[in-house]
């Protein structure tokens, strides 16, 4: 799979569109550009079992954040608290920069 830009990056804020955790929103933790998918901050928690270890004699089951498809969330404006779409365009410098479509100002 080709590795490309997604419309998000880290640190962003997100509204999830589509799936169990719908309507809610939380802030990027990390990008996964290979398979297109981020995981969000306490969102899309699945439980794992964590077998006995020398670093973890106890073992047990924990809450891990899985990752979602980057096409199920929509970026959220830090301006105006609202999501938006977003489009690229080079700037003057000629670097590229994302901006919403809504407004039109740089994200």
């Amino acid at each position: 799979m080709n590795k490309s830009k997604l419309h998000v990056k880290t640190g962003d804020t997100v509204k999830v569109i589509a799936g169990d955790e719908r309507g809610k929103t939380g802030r990027i933790v990390s990008v996964d550009t290979q398979k297109q998918r981020v995981v969000i901050e306490g969102l899309n928690l699945v439980t794992k079992h964590n077998k006995p270890s020398a670093k973890n004699p106890q073992g047990g089951i924990v809450s891990v954040e899985a990752p979602i498809h980057a096409s199920n969330v929509q970026l959220v404006d830090p301006k105006s608290g609202e999501s938006t779409k977003t489009a690229r365009r080079k700037n003057s410098e000629g670097k590229s920069e994302r901006y919403s479509k809504k407004t039109g100002e740089v994200i």
